[in-house]
């Protein structure tokens, strides 16, 4: 199974960047896909998620009504549309996948993981 994550840039405060994951290689169904991002002073921190199953969606609260997570079934995808970007959002962002259930907001209920997309927020 690979994650490949794409989408970061650098973008001014107030800015919109769209964040693409595609998996491949996947012989099982996935339950969750989500986000997580880290900067060089924390730890992976969650940022959004989604069940491939039912669609629930499922954000961090210093996110909420700024991010949306969505996917493409068609397309084996998830985006990540990031609207309002302020400069404490810079990071790189990770998407995941999850086989089975749990805490969407724990890196320890992902099972794979992308190599990570730099996004840059400029005030």
């Amino acid at each position: 199974v690979q994650l490949q994550a794409s989408g970061g840039g650098l973008v001014q405060a107030g800015g919109s960047l769209r964040l693409s994951c595609t998996e491949s290689g996947r012989a099982f169904s996935f339950y969750r896909m989500g986000w997580f991002r880290r900067t060089p002073s924390s730890e992976r921190e969650s940022v959004a998620a989604i069940r491939l199953v039912g669609g629930a969606t499922y954000y961090a609260d210093s996110v909420k009504g700024r991010f949306v997570i969505s996917e493409d079934n068609g397309k084996n995808t998830i985006y990540l549309q990031m609207d309002s970007l302020k400069p404490e959002d810079t990071a790189v962002y990770y998407c995941a996948a999850a086989k089975y259930g749990g805490r969407w907001d724990s890196v320890l209920e992902y099972d794979y993981w992308g190599q990570g997309t730099q996004v840059t927020v400029s005030s």
